[in-house]
């Protein structure tokens, strides 16, 4: 009889939680230790300092509601390069770096020949999946802030900053508009948080991540697509990328969280049902072979 069975069953729980806490640690460290993450972080960062220095340098000014959201604002009010970047970025470039990091779990484990190493007891499969699909929610939330605050930065050295005229019409401070930036970006973290289980799941079902990756990526452009044909009207609020703008709402007085909500729902959905279906296809993958 091995000494672990005269364990009690608490301390024997315990040294299971602090394994997976510690695998938990683990790829967070692997991840962000990678160039490639820090390369698609500068890109991101890249995105309201271009959208910046863009507008300094213009001469010519732009009429309300001309080019993206909140263009025309950023020349009178630096904060509002964060809101602009973020509208830009939400179609392609955050979903980009979204679908390289999730697409990449599993399969890039399997590639290298390291997913049988990580599968040793008490980790599981379960648990494995449950740890790298918190990476890759990190990795939202480190993506979003990192467009949030570049973007804040750079307007602030550009532009004049003051009191933020809402969508309401409404003028709030400095100190509450940044506290709705930072609003901004969770609302953008939980509205990846679908697209990163999706390719969560495409990873669990090929050893190669470039394909992973690209598939996830295309599965984001498909539900853009398939969000703007009007005969399609009645599929449009079960897309995870039907309201990835709606965070208009949280720039209006009085505050409007309805579209928080409904957004948290939908994502919500996906995570459950791809997270259902990676864990049925990963508990009865062959990684031996």
């Amino acid at each position: 009889m091995s000494s672990s069975e005269f364990l009690p069953q608490t301390q024997t729980h315990t040294r299971a939680r602090v394994g997976g806490w510690d695998l938990l640690g683990s790829e967070i460290s692997v991840l962000f230790r990678r160039r490639r993450t820090w390369a698609m972080l500068a890109a991101v960062a890249l995105i309201p300092t271009l959208l910046a220095v863009a507008v300094r340098l213009s001469s010519s000014t732009l009429d309300p509601g001309e080019g993206p959201p909140f263009l025309d604002r950023v020349s009178q009010n630096g904060l509002f390069v964060g809101f602009t970047a973020m509208v830009v970025a939400i179609p392609l470039f955050l979903p980009l770096t979204i679908g390289v990091v999730a697409g990449d779990t599993i399969a890039g484990e399997a590639s290298l020949g390291t997913l049988r190493y990580l599968l040793v007891a008490p980790t599981g499969r379960v648990r494995l999946l449950l740890i790298k699909y918190a990476g890759a929610a990190l990795f939202c939330l480190v993506a979003t802030l990192t467009l949030t605050v570049s973007g804040a930065l750079i307007g602030a050295a550009l532009f004049p900053v003051g009191p933020v005229t809402l969508l309401s019409g409404d003028t709030i401070s400095v100190t509450e508009s940044l506290w709705r930036s930072l609003l901004v970006a969770a609302y953008v973290t939980v509205s990846l948080l679908g697209l990163s289980m999706i390719g969560l799941f495409i990873s669990t079902l090929t050893d190669v991540p470039v394909g992973a990756m690209a598939a996830t990526i295309v599965v984001s452009v498909v539900a853009q697509l398939l969000d703007v044909i009007p005969q399609l009207d009645w599929l449009h609020p079960w897309l995870f990328s039907h309201y990835w703008l709606g965070f208009a709402d949280l720039l209006r007085q009085p505050l409007d969280l309805g579209s928080f909500g409904q957004n948290a729902i939908v994502q919500v959905c996906y995570v459950a049902v791809f997270g259902a279906l990676a864990y049925s296809r990963f508990v009865t993958k062959d990684i031996l072979s």
